[in-house]
């Protein structure tokens, strides 16, 4: 995390949080995109704009607040529509978030990461309700296993001394794993027709189509 690059597009309420745990938690650079101008809802909502900022660049706005936060982390401002950045601007980072983007917007985007081996997340909030998708290519990681008795080791005597000698003598071994993430169009269009499908769209509640 302290080598990552990450590329945060959008500075509403959602974004202007997102900023402060990436820069608390001490990521190389953090670039805050995003071309709208502070309104006066902004005001109430992102901590990260002072008193006065309205008509400002958001992203320029929020600069030196979250700058303060971390004077560690490289933390910089871009005032353009992220619908105009080439695909050679999103490779430069390990990391990309967007909030508040279009679906078109955001599945180009995802597009480019998932191509390029880049970390893609996307979120946002509507009043009570929010949604987050996370797309992490092909994702690497190591998980502790206990290693099962045989059915043939001698036999322990019951009692609480002999359950606390199998609980000291289990042992652990670390497994290798891999998760394959799907790409945010395939998530948006599953096929609902086979049985397991059928069976998650019971479970599902009506809200995750709406968003």
């Amino acid at each position: 995390m302290r080598a990552s690059r990450v590329l945060l597009v959008g500075l509403r309420g959602l974004g202007a949080e997102v900023a402060k745990n990436l820069i608390l938690a001490g990521v190389r650079g953090l670039t805050m995109l995003d071309h709208h101008q502070v309104s006066p809802e902004d005001t109430r909502a992102q901590f990260l704009v002072p008193a006065g900022s309205v008509g400002r660049n958001r992203a320029e706005a929020s600069l030196e607040r979250a700058q303060n936060l971390n004077p560690m982390v490289d933390v910089k401002a871009d005032p353009e529509n992220v619908e105009s950045k080439p695909e050679a601007f999103f490779t430069q980072f390990d990391a990309v978030c967007v909030t508040c983007c279009s679906r078109d917007a955001m599945l180009r985007i995802d597009h480019i990461c998932h191509k390029n081996g880049i970390k893609f997340f996307a979120g946002d909030v509507f009043g009570y309700h929010g949604y987050a998708f996370a797309d992490l290519g092909e994702h690497d990681f190591v998980e502790e296993k206990t290693k099962v008795a045989k059915a043939n080791s001698p036999a322990v005597e019951d009692g609480p001394g002999a359950k606390r000698a199998k609980l000291d003598s289990a042992e652990t071994t670390m497994v290798k794993k891999r998760v394959r993430f799907c790409p945010l169009k395939d998530a948006l269009n599953p096929d609902w027709s086979s049985e397991q499908a059928q069976a998650a769209l019971k479970r599902t509640s009506s809200d995750f189509f709406l968003l």
